[in-house]
Protein backbone atom coordinates (compact mmCIF):
# COMPACT_ATOMS: atom_id res chain seq x y z
CA UNK A 1 0.00 0.00 0.00
CA UNK A 2 3.04 2.22 -0.40
CA UNK A 3 1.47 3.46 -3.62
CA UNK A 4 -1.61 4.78 -1.80
CA UNK A 5 0.48 6.44 0.90
CA UNK A 6 2.56 8.26 -1.73
CA UNK A 7 -0.49 9.90 -3.32
CA UNK A 8 -1.83 13.33 -2.48
CA UNK A 9 -5.39 14.63 -2.44
CA UNK A 10 -5.71 16.13 -5.92
CA UNK A 11 -8.56 15.14 -8.20
CA UNK A 12 -6.21 12.89 -10.20
CA UNK A 13 -4.82 11.31 -7.01
CA UNK A 14 -8.34 10.56 -5.77
CA UNK A 15 -9.27 9.05 -9.12
CA UNK A 16 -6.14 6.91 -9.13
CA UNK A 17 -6.75 5.68 -5.58
CA UNK A 18 -10.28 4.59 -6.49
CA UNK A 19 -9.17 3.12 -9.82
CA UNK A 20 -6.35 1.06 -8.32
CA UNK A 21 -8.25 -0.12 -5.24
CA UNK A 22 -11.43 -1.03 -7.14
CA UNK A 23 -9.39 -2.64 -9.92
CA UNK A 24 -7.51 -4.78 -7.40
CA UNK A 25 -10.48 -5.66 -5.17
CA UNK A 26 -12.64 -6.60 -8.14
CA UNK A 27 -9.89 -8.47 -9.98
CA UNK A 28 -11.10 -6.61 -13.05
CA UNK A 29 -9.69 -6.66 -16.55
CA UNK A 30 -8.76 -3.14 -17.71
CA UNK A 31 -11.70 -3.15 -20.13
CA UNK A 32 -14.13 -4.11 -17.36
CA UNK A 33 -12.78 -1.46 -15.00
CA UNK A 34 -13.10 1.42 -17.45
CA UNK A 35 -16.54 0.23 -18.61
CA UNK A 36 -18.08 0.76 -15.16
CA UNK A 37 -20.79 3.41 -15.19
CA UNK A 38 -22.19 5.05 -12.07
CA UNK A 39 -25.46 3.17 -12.66
CA UNK A 40 -23.52 -0.12 -12.49
CA UNK A 41 -22.68 0.51 -8.82
CA UNK A 42 -25.07 -0.49 -6.06
CA UNK A 43 -24.39 0.37 -2.43
CA UNK A 44 -25.24 -2.42 0.01
CA UNK A 45 -24.60 -2.90 3.74
CA UNK A 46 -21.49 -5.01 3.15
CA UNK A 47 -19.93 -2.66 0.56
CA UNK A 48 -20.80 -2.24 -3.11
CA UNK A 49 -21.95 -4.50 -5.92
CA UNK A 50 -20.64 -3.69 -9.38
CA UNK A 51 -22.54 -4.97 -12.38
CA UNK A 52 -20.16 -5.90 -15.19
CA UNK A 53 -22.42 -5.72 -18.21
CA UNK A 54 -20.11 -7.59 -20.59
CA UNK A 55 -16.78 -9.31 -20.41
CA UNK A 56 -14.26 -11.18 -22.51
CA UNK A 57 -15.43 -14.56 -21.21
CA UNK A 58 -19.15 -13.66 -21.26
CA UNK A 59 -20.00 -14.49 -24.86
CA UNK A 60 -23.77 -14.27 -24.23
CA UNK A 61 -23.48 -10.84 -22.57
CA UNK A 62 -25.26 -12.07 -19.44
CA UNK A 63 -23.13 -9.87 -17.23
CA UNK A 64 -22.02 -10.66 -13.70
CA UNK A 65 -22.14 -8.98 -10.33
CA UNK A 66 -18.97 -8.46 -8.30
CA UNK A 67 -19.06 -7.71 -4.59
CA UNK A 68 -16.47 -5.30 -3.22
CA UNK A 69 -16.57 -5.41 0.59
CA UNK A 70 -15.70 -2.56 2.90
CA UNK A 71 -11.97 -2.70 3.63
CA UNK A 72 -10.57 -3.26 7.09
CA UNK A 73 -7.69 -0.84 6.56
CA UNK A 74 -7.44 2.85 5.71
CA UNK A 75 -7.27 1.85 2.03
CA UNK A 76 -10.88 0.79 1.68
CA UNK A 77 -11.88 0.51 -2.01
CA UNK A 78 -15.50 1.42 -1.23
CA UNK A 79 -14.44 4.60 0.60
CA UNK A 80 -11.98 5.52 -2.16
CA UNK A 81 -14.68 5.17 -4.82
CA UNK A 82 -17.20 7.14 -2.75
CA UNK A 83 -14.67 9.94 -2.21
CA UNK A 84 -13.76 10.03 -5.92
CA UNK A 85 -17.39 10.28 -7.00
CA UNK A 86 -18.13 13.00 -4.42
CA UNK A 87 -15.03 15.06 -5.24
CA UNK A 88 -15.49 14.74 -9.00
CA UNK A 89 -19.23 15.39 -8.90
CA UNK A 90 -19.87 12.43 -11.21
CA UNK A 91 -23.50 11.37 -10.93
CA UNK A 92 -23.99 9.54 -14.22
CA UNK A 93 -22.02 8.08 -17.10
CA UNK A 94 -18.48 6.72 -16.87
CA UNK A 95 -17.10 6.29 -13.37
CA UNK A 96 -13.44 6.65 -14.31
CA UNK A 97 -12.54 9.61 -16.51
CA UNK A 98 -9.36 11.36 -17.63
CA UNK A 99 -8.03 14.25 -15.58
CA UNK A 100 -5.76 16.59 -17.53
CA UNK A 101 -2.49 18.08 -16.29
CA UNK A 102 -4.38 21.17 -15.12
CA UNK A 103 -6.62 19.06 -12.87
CA UNK A 104 -9.68 19.32 -15.11
CA UNK A 105 -11.80 16.21 -15.49
CA UNK A 106 -12.94 15.22 -18.96
CA UNK A 107 -16.37 13.81 -19.82
CA UNK A 108 -15.26 10.72 -21.76
CA UNK A 109 -14.40 7.29 -20.38
CA UNK A 110 -10.83 6.50 -19.34
CA UNK A 111 -9.18 4.06 -21.76
CA UNK A 112 -7.82 0.63 -20.92
CA UNK A 113 -4.37 1.86 -21.93
CA UNK A 114 -4.72 4.71 -19.43
CA UNK A 115 -5.14 2.14 -16.64
CA UNK A 116 -1.73 0.70 -17.56
CA UNK A 117 -0.20 4.17 -17.61
CA UNK A 118 -1.62 4.94 -14.16
CA UNK A 119 -0.24 1.68 -12.73
CA UNK A 120 3.18 2.27 -14.28
CA UNK A 121 3.36 5.90 -13.10
CA UNK A 122 2.29 5.05 -9.56
CA UNK A 123 4.77 2.17 -9.13
CA UNK A 124 7.53 4.39 -10.54
CA UNK A 125 6.59 7.04 -7.95
CA UNK A 126 7.59 4.62 -5.17
CA UNK A 127 10.83 3.55 -6.82
CA UNK A 128 9.77 0.31 -8.50
CA UNK A 129 10.55 -0.61 -12.10
CA UNK A 130 7.50 0.46 -14.10
CA UNK A 131 8.39 -2.07 -16.80
CA UNK A 132 7.50 -4.89 -14.41
CA UNK A 133 3.90 -3.68 -14.03
CA UNK A 134 0.83 -3.04 -16.18
CA UNK A 135 -2.92 -2.64 -15.87
CA UNK A 136 -3.02 -6.42 -15.74
CA UNK A 137 -1.06 -6.29 -12.47
CA UNK A 138 -4.20 -5.35 -10.51
CA UNK A 139 -6.01 -8.52 -11.59
CA UNK A 140 -2.96 -10.74 -11.18
CA UNK A 141 -2.24 -9.15 -7.80
CA UNK A 142 -5.67 -10.04 -6.44
CA UNK A 143 -5.45 -13.62 -7.71
CA UNK A 144 -1.95 -14.11 -6.32
CA UNK A 145 -2.70 -12.46 -2.97
CA UNK A 146 -5.94 -14.40 -2.52
CA UNK A 147 -4.24 -17.70 -3.34
CA UNK A 148 -1.43 -16.90 -0.89
CA UNK A 149 -4.07 -16.23 1.77
CA UNK A 150 -5.62 -19.66 1.12
CA UNK A 151 -8.74 -18.58 -0.77
CA UNK A 152 -10.10 -21.44 -2.88
CA UNK A 153 -9.61 -21.21 -6.63
CA UNK A 154 -13.36 -21.28 -7.32
CA UNK A 155 -13.89 -18.25 -5.04
CA UNK A 156 -11.06 -16.39 -6.78
CA UNK A 157 -12.59 -17.28 -10.16
CA UNK A 158 -15.97 -16.03 -8.94
CA UNK A 159 -14.37 -12.62 -8.32
CA UNK A 160 -12.12 -12.43 -11.38
CA UNK A 161 -14.40 -14.13 -13.90
CA UNK A 162 -11.75 -16.59 -15.08
CA UNK A 163 -13.35 -19.35 -17.12
CA UNK A 164 -11.28 -22.19 -15.68
CA UNK A 165 -8.77 -23.16 -13.02
CA UNK A 166 -6.23 -23.65 -15.81
CA UNK A 167 -6.48 -19.98 -16.81
CA UNK A 168 -6.45 -18.85 -13.20
CA UNK A 169 -3.37 -20.93 -12.44
CA UNK A 170 -1.36 -18.75 -14.84
CA UNK A 171 -1.95 -15.91 -12.37
CA UNK A 172 -1.41 -17.63 -9.06
CA UNK A 173 1.27 -20.24 -9.67
CA UNK A 174 4.02 -18.20 -8.01
CA UNK A 175 1.66 -17.07 -5.28
CA UNK A 176 1.05 -20.65 -4.19
CA UNK A 177 4.71 -21.59 -3.90
CA UNK A 178 4.62 -20.88 -0.17
CA UNK A 179 1.07 -21.97 0.69
CA UNK A 180 1.31 -25.23 2.67
CA UNK A 181 4.97 -25.42 1.62
CA UNK A 182 6.50 -28.73 2.77
CA UNK A 183 9.77 -27.09 3.77
CA UNK A 184 7.92 -24.35 5.63
CA UNK A 185 6.42 -26.92 7.99
CA UNK A 186 9.89 -28.24 8.79
CA UNK A 187 11.82 -25.00 9.14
Amino acid sequence: MKIMAAMGDSLKDQRDKALLLIGFAGGFRRSELVAINVTDIETVRQGIVINIRRSKTDQENNGRKIGIPHGRTRWCPVTALTEWLALSGIEEGPTFRPVDRHGRMQEQRLSGEAVSLVVKARVKDIGLNAGDYSGHSLRAGLATSAASAGVSSWKIRQQTGHASDAMLSRYIRSGELFVDNAAGVLL
